[in-house]
């Protein structure tokens, strides 16, 4: 088979960043990179060795060709990403801050907000095994909502399971807006991932047993708490908790996409629950050290290793040292 296993749908964009730790309105150089949920996801899982395919519509522009190239640079099959010469690449700001990195997005009538079901139409889909979606998409454009919503309903790929990360981003739509429209999407997907703060802004939940309570539809729900750890609820059986791991955070964004890489390659592995988990720290760790959006996994004998340690070992776990150091090198 030389298909793609893995496909993720969804916007990428430009990125614009300051040096670490100056505001944006006093950076007189900004960085160039490459941004978007559902890219990042495509890039952790073909550097965790899956052949993850990238749908996605970009500009005809400089900043539409420098996504694809990085893209495609990480492994991602980006032939399914369609160039449209009457929209532009979307482009999004990063602004540090002492709360928290904000972002101010550029993406209104952009390329990727003119997808719509047609780009699951493809036969290059076919032997797909997993289709990664996110609620990120259904804030773009009806067109967009259409395309999600027929994914999860129409099943266009009928051997595919279907992951969805609730990603909520405020600045596309408010809570209010956003939480009956997220709460159905990802009430139909076979996984969800979602934090238990957007859990918490949306739908006034608490725990990650009333996440589930609310989600009764997807075969699994996996709720990620922060620096606390993750928790993976099957629709029978029992659930898994695997705590986070010390990590240096110098920029958080993209640190739950390669989550979700990680978890959904332990799937894709045929992990059991706590392994999923695992591995999904495991990425997200090195994305935390990362000033880009996206950062390579741990070394695989290293992960290997990691994923079979005992769960005291894990409990003590700390590979923020080793990153430190890489960073300071």
């Amino acid at each position: 088979m030389t298909g793609p296993e893995v496909a993720c749908v969804g916007e990428s964009m430009a990125v614009l960043a300051p040096p670490t730790g100056t505001a944006l309105e006093h950076a007189d150089r900004l960085a160039v990179g490459v941004g978007g949920a559902e890219s990042n996801v495509a890039m952790g899982l073909a550097r965790l060795g899956h052949r993850a395919a990238w749908v996605s519509r970009i500009g005809d522009d400089p900043f539409g060709r420098r996504v694809v190239r990085e893209v495609a640079a990480a492994g991602v099959d980006t032939s399914l990403v369609t160039v449209d010469s009457a929209a532009p690449t979307g482009v999004y700001l990063k602004d540090p801050g002492p709360a928290g990195t904000r972002v101010h997005y550029y993406r209104a009538g952009s390329a990727a907000s003119r997808l719509t079901a047609r780009a699951l139409d493809d036969p290059r889909l076919a032997q797909v095994r997993l289709l990664h979606l996110s609620g990120i998409t259904a804030a773009l454009s009806r067109g967009c909502r259409r395309l999600v919503d027929h994914a999860l309903t129409r099943r266009p790929l009928p051997g595919a399971r279907i992951s969805f990360d609730v990603n909520h981003r405020p600045r596309l739509w408010s809570a209010r807006r956003a939480a009956p429209v997220l709460r159905e999407l990802a009430d139909r997907a076979d996984v969800v991932l979602v934090g238990l703060d957007e859990a918490r802004t949306l739908w006034g939940v608490v725990d990650p047993p009333e996440v589930r309570r609310l989600l009764p539809g997807p075969d699994l729900v996996v709720v990620k708490d922060g620096a606390v750890g993750a928790t993976a609820l099957p629709r029978t059986g029992a659930a898994a908790f695997v705590p986070a791991l010390p990590a240096v955070v110098v920029e958080p964004v993209g640190a739950g996409d390669a989550f979700a890489a990680g978890f959904l390659s332990g799937l894709l592995r045929g992990l059991d629950l706590p392994g999923c988990l695992r591995l999904g720290h495991l990425t997200a760790v090195p994305a935390l050290a990362a000033s880009g959006d996206t950062a390579p996994p741990p070394d695989p004998v290293r992960t290997a290793h990691l994923l079979t340690l005992p769960a005291a070992d894990w409990a003590t776990l700390d590979l923020s040292n080793s990153l430190r150091e890489g960073i300071e090198r």
